[in-house]
């Protein structure tokens, strides 16, 4: 089963990119062929503890020398950024705490493409070989085709048992994950996320426009055509819709408003809702739009990469009013972005404004949507027992969460390299007279630094964003941005959660087929090459049967 799925995962991310277990260890219990009922459980209790005992030896005996770990850039000290230096603290920080070294490797490919590369990972590797990964990130939709493929390590009593559970203020991330059954295959260090729409102050000033004006879709799209002229657009996105990935349709909310263009939860019962009305209505919206001219054509083929360079490029005659992009931090990077390129230096950190959810998306969902979490999964063996899998855990999730030492390095990066608490000044821009900021601070005072690969700009955060994490810092170090501070506040006073991601055995061997079927369904009506309705009626007719099945495992399952 598992290199059946995952060689399926892999056949059809390589046909789309043109690139290149769901089940707990086993115990082996013992079965004596005995027909009498009493006598078999007996020593199938026996065979279990033995195989327990064994296990728990193994455990005690077993001594992790090396991890290999794959992630994806949301480890942004990456090897230009002082990985390095992230990588030795952190052998030096679990070496003091568990009492052994342990070498850490990490892969860490292009953001884009990950989710190819950890196919060709899974299938074509194995544990050892230096290449298969001990652990990795995934996104939620990355963990759902892979929970039932048998190669994913149910954590669910090391996560019970770990010590950080005592400071864990956001229980529920981790216990919804959980299987009917209890069984645990991931862990998600932070709350999910989410996406919001940020405008250019200035091209709203430009337009005579006001924030607090755009309520409506009415509104919003008569601000994108105000935007639009002179080579400037409305808005771009990384694609007219993220079909692969939940939450679907977060980087151009306005135009999906109240579809949902997957398998979800509504009233109790799984549902398709590429298939409804919602979803054509939609699509129909964003035909509109591309003919209009008020969505970039850059949005089809552009990657988050190229969407966020365009829109703070520094050249803004060809650039776009409108980006709906990460909450928090991103509000920060997004202004940092467009002051580095000399956009609107006199708005200073007033450069961009975040749009409220315009009423249509408020009386369908209540407001944006709040992903759900990424995860660190740690991969199985299948040696039968938990020795390897439960170091992996020890020396890798458990040491996360400490509260100190480790989770500063997992959340803020290296001392001395990305934040420091000894007596600092410096400057950034220093030959710019408009951009020039001193920074100064005493001794014992946590500062983040200057960026590694970047003078000019101050380091934000590693891996774990501080405001989103389930368990908080002891320690006391807080970076109080003003500008991530208004960032989350303002998600999460207009967010709500995004629905389940489903899982079952059918739509784990299709899904990859049909996100791609899906994102060329959408790319055709765009174009004009097709109705949305002649869009839907060929998916039914193509798909109609196995998504019927899929919903049949899923309701069935309820």
């Amino acid at each position: 089963m598992k290199k059946k799925v995952l060689s399926l995962l892999l056949s059809t991310a390589m046909v789309a990119s043109l690139a290149a277990c769901g089940s707990a260890a086993d115990t082996g219990s013992t079965d004596t062929g005995s027909t009498d009922t009493q006598s078999s459980d007996t020593s199938a209790q026996s065979g279990d503890a033995a195989a327990t005992e064994t296990a728990d030896a193994a455990a005690e005996d077993y001594e992790l020398t090396d991890l290999y770990i794959t992630v994806d850039g949301t480890l942004t000290a990456n090897v230009d950024n002082g990985q390095d230096a992230f990588v030795e603290q952190w052998e030096a920080a679990v070496s003091e705490k568990l009492g052994h070294d342990i070498k850490l490797h990490i892969n860490q490919p292009e953001h884009s493409g990950y989710k190819d590369n950890v196919a060709q990972l899974l299938t074509t590797g194995q544990p050892g070989d230096g290449q298969y990964p001990d652990a990795l990130i995934m996104s939620a939709t990355m963990y759902k085709q892979y929970q039932t493929t048998g190669i994913l390590w149910n954590m669910a009593d090391a996560y019970e048992n770990a010590e950080f559970q005592s400071r864990i203020t956001l229980p529920s991330i981790n216990e919804n994950m959980k299987t009917a059954n209890g069984e645990l295959y991931a862990f998600a260090p932070t709350y999910g996320n989410g996406c919001v729409t940020y405008v250019k102050q200035s091209w709203l000033d430009a337009a005579g426009l006001k924030i607090e004006d755009i309520k409506t879709f009415d509104d919003y799209y008569n601000m994108l055509k105000a935007f639009t002229k002179d080579g400037q657009t409305g808005v771009i996105a990384a694609g007219f819709g993220k079909l692969d990935e939940a939450p679907y349709i977060n980087y151009m909310p306005e135009f999906w408003q109240g579809a949902y263009p997957a398998i979800y939860q509504k009233d109790g019962q799984w549902v398709d809702g590429f298939q409804e009305q919602a979803t054509i209505d939609a699509l129909n919206r964003l035909a509109q739009g591309y003919a209009d001219g008020v969505i970039d054509k850059d949005t089809e083929e552009a990657t988050t990469k190229v969407a966020r360079e365009k829109w703070f490029s520094n050249d803004q005659t060809t650039s776009e009013g409108v980006f709906t992009y990460w909450a928090g931090t991103w509000l920060r990077t997004l202004t940092d972005n467009l002051d580095k390129n000399d956009v609107d230096s006199d708005l200073g950190d007033d450069r961009l404004v975040q749009l409220p959810p315009i009423k249509e998306i408020k009386d369908t969902w209540g407001g944006y949507l709040n992903r759900e979490a990424p995860v660190w999964v740690i991969t199985d063996d299948g040696d039968g027992n938990d020795a390897r899998e439960q170091a992996i855990f020890d020396a890798l999730i458990e040491t996360m969460l400490d509260g100190d030492k480790v989770q500063t390095l997992w959340t803020y990066g290296a001392e001395d390299v990305h934040w420091s608490t000894h007596a600092e000044s410096f400057t950034t821009n220093p030959d710019d007279p408009e951009k020039k900021k001193d920074y100064e601070y005493a001794e014992g005072e946590f500062h983040l630094k200057q960026s590694p690969n970047d003078p000019n700009a101050v380091w934000k955060k590693n891996h774990l964003d501080p405001v989103l994490v389930i368990a908080p810092l002891t320690n006391g170090f807080v970076d109080s941005d003003p500008l991530v501070t208004a960032g989350n506040k303002f998600f999460t006073e207009n967010c709500v959660d995004a629905p389940q991601s489903p899982s079952s055995e059918t739509l784990t061997e299709v899904e990859a087929d049909l996100a791609t079927d899906k994102t060329t369904y959408l790319n055709n009506v765009v174009a004009g090459k097709m109705t949305a309705e002649d869009a839907i009626a060929d998916y039914q007719s193509k798909w109609g049967d196995t998504i019927n099945t899929i919903l049949e495992e899923l309701n069935s399952a309820e």
